[in-house]
């Protein structure tokens, strides 16, 4: 499978991981709309809404609440949106939920930097 999500999975391409078990994998995105921006994505590919089964559903919103009071503690984030594309506004096609900090004062941080901030803020 070329899908990019099932490569980062499967380790064949590196991600900033912030938490792991074993339905999901959290991680940075790449291409932040700020600081902090999480992805959340099932480990057996599934399309999209309409695809994916309602217990790994669950799952991934009781991580997201997680992940939102961990960016809360870590960043200091003033709010959060969480967001699903499905068809064609959907990049990648493998469910995700992306978790998007919102910022009265945005930090100016790199990638590298917001990921070590977020872990020691774990530790």
């Amino acid at each position: 499978m070329d899908c990019l999500f099932c490569k980062i999975m499967r380790g064949e391409i590196p991600s900033y991981t912030i938490y792991e078990d074993d339905i999901v994998k959290v991680f940075l995105d790449i291409q932040p709309t700020s600081p902090g921006h999480l992805l959340i994505v099932p480990k057996k590919h599934t399309l999209d809404v309409d695809t994916i089964d309602e217990t790994t559903l669950l799952h991934i919103f009781k991580v997201a609440k997680q992940m939102k009071q961990l960016l809360e503690k870590a960043l200091h984030i003033d709010g959060i949106t969480m967001q699903q594309n499905n068809g064609i506004s959907q990049e990648i096609k493998h469910y995700h939920l992306h978790l998007k900090p919102c910022y009265d004062n945005p930090p100016t941080m790199t990638i590298e930097e917001v990921f070590q901030t977020i872990k020691k803020s774990l530790s």
